[in-house]
């Protein structure tokens, strides 16, 4: 790979989310989210701990600004914590939360770095959520008011603004396996959820481009193959249906205004709770796709569980399979399943690692750096197949709170000691650093 092989206008960048990085979780007007009382659910966090206080980013910002610019990426990806900015998810909007946001965005612009915003990162306000949240549908006119709030406010200045990051997420984790908060485990309310957020989306996109909103709009999906494990037909078509239930419930009707025949085989149509109108809102047309990606499923028909690690394969610390030609593979299968698609920019991808503080204060995570190195490389070559992406955000800035898992699992390429919340580059950082700055002189 030879930093030449991108162009000039290509988008490099890093990212993190709200919830994850910002703490001051109940400074300054801002209401409880969903996750605040997950942290609070015994059980329900791995090291028992919280956001509370995170990586202190909410009172750290320029230093962490600055370290941003010190990568020399052009774009940096954030969320918005709604319930910073509307405490309560409805009625007043908080102005120290909108002013943090500016200060965030201003902040990112006199740098020279563009600022890639995301509305929805799964931290809702507690206060929808005794409401019914997700599973609601009045949610969705909740969120266009939200969103429109947003985007009046710094939608002038975003280099892209995304309605939601990961519904499956949101809709899977959240509501039917409950790893996720809210932690609820009910797979009827679950695809429900999906449809309300992919409703909302839609709602929202209209709303912002009626008001002239002049950033560039899109969702941030998460997907990966679903390979079957053999060659057995069952195999097959078992991983068909999982393509069908992960991938294609989102992005079928984004992209085609229709919801995957096997999902709706499957639930029936009643099941998402779909009403007239609804899916022309949801086809609502994106101006980028976001792409998050992290690994394959590899699936069986008899529902065995995949255990890649003990298979042999390379794991993560996630025991998520390090499979970089899963990232060619489903952009060219977005490429071929979606004619016209837009261009399609790499949102997140990064891999958990346990980090090594040697005597000297340095991290050197080459399983990082490599896994870096290999999935750009993938990159290049959906490029090479004629794939129209067209940028590439390392997930993470820096180690955070992640999620279910607390602070016990190391995503960034920035080092944080929690104790102090001093920031170290690890080799990750420093090899993305010196790439990039190749990649300015090219």
């Amino acid at each position: 790979m030879n930093p030449k092989d991108f162009p000039a206008d290509f988008v490099f960048g890093v990212a993190t989310s709200s919830f994850q990085i910002e703490g001051a979780a109940w400074e300054d007007g801002r209401g409880p989210s969903i996750w605040d009382t997950l942290c609070r659910r015994p059980g329900a966090i791995a090291d028992g701990s919280n956001g509370d206080v995170a990586c202190d980013h909410y009172h750290r910002l320029d230093q962490d600004l600055d370290l941003i610019q010190s990568l020399g990426v052009n774009t940096y990806r954030f969320s918005i914590a709604w319930p910073r900015v509307q405490p309560l998810g409805y009625g007043a909007f908080n102005p120290k939360g909108l002013d943090f946001y500016e200060r965030l965005v201003d902040g990112l612009l006199a740098r020279g770095i563009q600022p890639a915003a995301t509305l929805y990162h799964w931290d809702l306000p507690q206060a929808l959520q005794d409401l019914g949240g997700w599973a609601e549908r009045d949610m969705a006119q909740r969120f266009v008011d939200y969103a429109r709030h947003v985007g009046a406010r710094l939608g002038d200045r975003l280099h892209s603004l995304a309605t939601l990051n990961e519904p499956w997420c949101t809709a899977t984790l959240g509501h039917e396996t409950g790893e996720h908060a809210p932690g609820i485990r009910d797979r009827p309310r679950a695809y429900r959820v999906a449809h309300n957020l992919l409703l909302s989306h839609g709602l929202a996109m209209q709303a912002l481009r009626a008001d002239g909103c002049k950033s560039p709009l899109g969702i941030v999906l998460n997907m990966g193959p679903s390979t079957p494990a053999s060659s057995d037909p069952r195999d097959v078509d078992a991983a068909d249906r999982g393509d069908a239930h992960a991938r294609r419930l989102y992005s079928d009707p984004i992209f085609l205004g229709r919801y995957p025949q096997r999902v709706l085989d499957d639930i029936g149509p009643e099941g998402l709770g779909i009403q007239p109108g609804d899916l022309e809102l949801v086809r609502a047309p994106l101006d980028f796709l976001g792409i998050n990606y992290y690994t394959r499923q590899l699936v069986r028909a008899d529902g065995a569980g995949y255990d890649p690690g003990s298979m042999g394969r390379p794991v993560s610390d996630m025991n998520w399979e390090i499979y970089p030609e899963g990232l060619t593979e489903i952009l060219c299968r977005m490429h071929a399943d979606y004619p016209g698609l837009p261009p399609m920019w790499i949102t997140e991808n990064g891999g958990a690692f346990p980090d090594r503080v040697e005597p000297d204060g340095r991290i050197d995570d080459q399983d990082r750096l490599d896994y870096v190195r290999r999935h750009m490389e993938a990159v290049l070559e959906a490029r090479r197949r004629g794939v129209r992406v067209e940028g590439y955000m390392v997930w993470s800035l820096m180690d955070n709170f992640e999620w279910a898992h607390g602070y016990v699992r190391r995503f960034g390429i920035v080092h944080v000691d929690f104790d102090t919340q001093k920031r170290t580059l690890k080799s990750s950082a420093q090899w993305y650093r010196d790439f990039l700055a190749q990649w300015r002189r090219a």
